[in-house]
């Protein structure tokens, strides 16, 4: 930290601290919020299947965001045009990938293994030799909870399932920056309505005309707005209001907000050794952070995180 630097923040008064509580609230309550609909969208599993509780989050959030963004595929050109469909595909993989995998896997080891996504982007991009120490942490952390680690086991299916819905995450990352081009209203409403064709067909499959019960749609609507609409809200307000460090450093936490929330809604104990992956992947993620911003580096991870 250079001296200029130094001053500033030696320099900072409760009154700069009370200006951040607010955002910072706000980013928590949005953590809190995707972790609560989450376990809500679980309650769904029983009667429509992970399938049929993904069209339906996905589907009901496809139809808010083109209510209230209203885009136009007008003056875009056919290379974000398809980065925009490939951005959807992604995001309708990993959702459908990550609630197939909630159903053998408890709630905050599953979110933890998804951040290895957002986490190989970012060291990919920088290759530094911090990069691959966070790595190796994440991928210990990975081998923690496997079957072969010894301890509590994991059903082996629904790890490869949250595996792979980390590696769409990792593709939406990439897809999305070239799809933000268009406009992050427009590449967000109608990438969330390509994410909604995608899901779609294996919701209809599997739910058949359950997935048209009256009955259901206070609870999918919960989803939807508890999953996608109220947390991206809350994580616009935290993301221009708190430098994009603070931001990613504290979206590392997450998978312990899953965790507690897998433990408080869905009775989900974890056995020591998945509470010490679990930390191993958050401490890997906040140190990427924590490199990214002493090496004055944008915050891919922050980005990566946001969104979603």
């Amino acid at each position: 930290m250079d001296a200029i630097a130094l001053e500033k923040s030696s320099s900072r008064n409760p009154i700069d601290i009370l200006t951040a509580l607010p955002p910072i609230g706000a980013l928590l309550a949005a953590m809190g919020s995707i972790q609560f609909g989450a376990a809500t969208a679980q309650r769904l599993f029983p009667i429509v299947g992970a399938q049929g509780a993904t069209a339906l989050r996905v589907t009901l959030a496809a139809i808010m965001l083109l209510a209230v963004r209203r885009p136009s595929l007008k003056g875009l050109s056919p290379a974000q045009i398809r980065a925009i469909v490939l951005y959807g595909a992604s995001l309708g993989a990993m959702n459908l990938l990550f609630y197939l995998a909630l159903r053998t896997i408890p709630l905050g080891v599953a979110v933890a293994v998804e951040f290895i996504g957002p986490l190989a982007v970012v060291a990919a991009s920088h290759r530094g030799k911090m990069d691959i120490l966070w790595l190796v942490l994440a991928a210990t952390g990975l081998v923690a909870l496997t079957p072969f680690a010894g301890g509590a086991r994991l059903d082996p299916t629904g790890l490869l399932l949250v595996l792979g819905a980390a590696f769409f995450w990792a593709l939406y990352i990439l897809f999305g920056r070239k799809a933000g081009e268009a406009g992050p209203g427009v590449a967000t409403a109608i990438g969330m309505a390509v994410a909604a064709l995608v899901v779609a067909p294996f919701g209809l499959a599997h739910a058949g005309m359950s997935l048209f019960s009256p009955a259901l749609l206070p609870l999918a609507l919960a989803v939807a707005v508890l999953s996608s609409a109220l947390p991206y809200s809350l994580e616009m307000v935290a993301l221009t209001r708190l430098p994009k460090s603070t931001f990613g450093t504290l979206m590392s936490v997450e998978p312990a907000v899953a965790a507690v929330f897998g433990w408080l809604l869905l009775g989900q104990r974890l056995s020591l050794r998945q509470e010490a992956a679990i930390a191993c992947i958050i401490a890997a993620s906040a140190g990427a952070t924590v490199t990214l911003v002493s090496g004055r580096k944008p915050n891919a991870l922050a980005d990566a995180v946001a969104q979603r």
